[in-house]
């Protein structure tokens, strides 16, 4: 292992196993002043004891920011907005958390006059991706601390021993070994018993939602008024983008909404198996669809929705902070000028289902529309209009008879 040299580091730290472990890895290895950053994203009450489990493990200090409005505002939204989704189903919930994290790490090593950063991520994943290139985007010239590619362990097992060698207090069992990461717009789980595939998650594992099953047999419906393509009212009430998406989560997760398994594509190149909650965001993506239909020009959508795919792939991959993100989000914002009005969504047994929409301004006219005689489309334009679309067609099916 090459020898760290830092005086004084900044550790993103949540509690769990991976940073408990890194803390006091640190102190071992470097004898440097390790202070722990906590970004509050949302994870409710697992922050209420990591000042004092902080500090046993040998930081001088820990740092908890409430980011909560900034992570919701500036980057769910933007997703929202962009309608982005991986690989057809993840709606990006840890991808999104990681660049703030990574911001305000850069921001508290100046603060401190950190020398370094360090990351629990692992050598396999994307956040050690993610968090690294938001650093180096922000501050060039930092220095960032990655242990799992450094130290002798290799497993959570490993750590699990290390722990129980130094008397660090941790929740994970090497029975239940599976990592759990959460924030305001979702909750991940992975590793451990859920690498394998065939294997159904234990109902007992998730945290914001029911099971479909055990879910209300009465469905309920929620409005969600939008402007702008950014929600800002549910049922009929304003709320702060905080405020907001935990009411959805808590529509959401009575209903069932929002659980999602799927084996994705990691940016290192392999294939991992994730289970995501995202209740509030599911319902978001719905209602946002909902309202873009009668509001957005046809053209305009498709354009948008051919880049889609790019979008998502840049968050999962890192790139928030790169200039063709930028360019992409630039060009997302300006097709939502028009995105205002309303979505009537219904929840009902793990599924929310698009039940109404209206707009004061709607590109929708029903009187082009109705199938009922009118005056406003005259239906003999078709003909012509079908011809000259079908005019490469019939000249193809000459060539292929002649």
């Amino acid at each position: 292992m090459a020898q760290i040299e830092a005086k004084k580091i900044i550790v993103a730290y949540s509690g769990g196993l991976d940073t408990s472990v890194i803390i006091t890895w640190l102190k071992e290895e470097t004898g440097a002043d390790v202070v722990a950053f906590t970004a509050d994203v949302g994870q409710g009450e697992e922050l209420t004891p990591l000042n004092e489990k902080a500090k046993k493990t040998g930081a001088s200090k820990l740092i908890i920011e409430d980011l909560r409005e900034e992570f919701v505002r500036d980057f769910v939204f933007p997703a929202l907005r962009a309608n982005a989704v991986y690989e057809g189903t993840y709606l990006l919930g840890t991808s999104l958390a990681r660049p703030l994290i990574g911001k305000y790490l850069v921001h508290h090593a100046k603060a401190e006059g950190a020398d370094a950063i360090c990351h629990g991520a692992t050598g396999k994943g994307n956040d050690q991706v993610r968090f690294e290139l938001t650093a180096y985007a922000l501050h060039p010239e930092i220095k960032v601390i990655a242990p799992w590619r450094s130290w002798s362990m290799r497993g959570r097992s490993d750590l699990i021993e290390y722990c129980e060698k130094r008397g660090i207090e941790i929740t994970a069992t090497k029975e239940k070994p599976y990592s759990m990461d959460r924030n305001l717009f979702h909750i991940s789980f992975e590793g451990g018993i859920l690498e394998d595939p065939w294997a159904e998650p234990n109902d007992d594992m998730f945290v914001l939602s029911v099971s479909p099953e055990k879910a209300p047999d009465q469905a309920e419906y929620v409005e969600i008024d939008f402007e702008k393509g950014n929600p800002v009212a549910v049922n009929g009430e304003r709320l702060g983008p905080v405020d907001l998406l935990t009411k959805l989560n808590t529509l959401g997760g009575k209903h069932g909404v929002g659980r999602v398994d799927i084996v994705e594509n990691r940016y290192v190149g392999m294939k991992s198996r994730g289970v995501y909650e995202t209740p509030g965001g599911t319902i978001l993506h719905v209602a946002h669809r909902g309202v873009e239909q009668l509001t957005m020009d046809r053209e305009v959508m498709q354009l948008r929705d051919s880049l889609v795919p790019r979008y998502a792939q840049l968050v999962y991959n890192g790139y928030w902070y790169a200039p063709e993100r930028e360019a992409l989000q630039g060009m997302i914002d300006a097709s939502q000028d028009k995105v205002t009005g309303t979505a009537r969504i219904k929840l009902y047994k793990g599924s929310a289902t698009l039940a109404g929409r209206k707009a004061q301004v709607s590109l929708y006219s029903t009187a082009h529309a109705s199938f009922e005689a009118e005056n406003v489309y005259n239906q003999a334009d078709a003909d012509g209009f079908i011809k000259l679309n079908a005019l490469r067609l019939r000249l193809r099916a000459q060539n292929l008879v002649d």
